[in-house]
Order: C-alpha cells, then structure tokens, then sequence
C-alpha cells in the first residue's frame, strides 16, 4: 500500500496526484467516495488531477474525454482506452491506495521509468 494523505488534507470535490511510476490521482467526490486511476490521460499526456472533477467521473483538462472512476471507462472521446484503477483503503484516517498488478493504459510516446 501506497500512503497518499491523511484524509482531512483531500477534501470532497478535490483530487490529488501522487508521485508513483506511473503517477496516481486519488480522487473524492461530493458523495464521500474515494477512488485512484492512473493520473495520465490515454490519449494525451495531461493530468487527469488536473480535470474537472463531476459524480464519478473526471474529464481531463486537455481534451474533454471523460473516465468512470468506478471503472476506468471511457465515457467520452478523443480517448478510446480506459485508464487503470487502483484500491484505495482508509485506515487511521490516512488514505492509502494499493496498486493493480495490470498494466497501464499510457498515451502514445508515454512510457513508465520500467519499460
């Protein structure tokens, strides 16, 4: 598990990137949700931390294409692949997020410190 904040320091509405390869955005929503995807855009470079932030989904600032948090699902274009979701446990108020095993969904010329 991967610390990210203590919960108090990520207020609903806001995201947070954390500084992993590749970088995560941790994410909570109006509900009281948290949710982590990878922070890199699947077509473009951009942060997704960067994007508007709506329900459970987030549109990324540089193009408009929108991702499910719950899923990693596109739901609008220029991107066609879905950006990969993490775990993310609370436990003594600090916010953790556990890694998938998967494989990330880099935009093209992207590439992470291990390939």
């Amino acid at each position: 598990m991967i610390p990210a904040c203590p919960l108090a320091a990520l207020p609903r509405g806001e995201a947070l990137r954390i500084e992993t390869d590749p970088p995560i955005a941790v994410f909570h929503t109006e509900d009281g949700e948290l949710y982590a995807v990878d922070d890199t855009c699947t077509h473009q470079d951009a942060s997704l931390a960067d994007g508007w932030l709506e329900g459970c989904e987030v549109e990324c600032p540089l193009h408009a294409s929108r991702f499910d948090l719950r899923t990693g699902r596109v739901d609008a274009p220029p991107a066609k692949l879905p950006v990969r979701t993490h775990q993310v446990v609370v436990r003594d108020e600090t916010v953790y997020v556990v890694p998938s095993d998967l494989p990330p969904n880099l935009p093209p010329g992207v590439r992470t410190g291990s390939a």
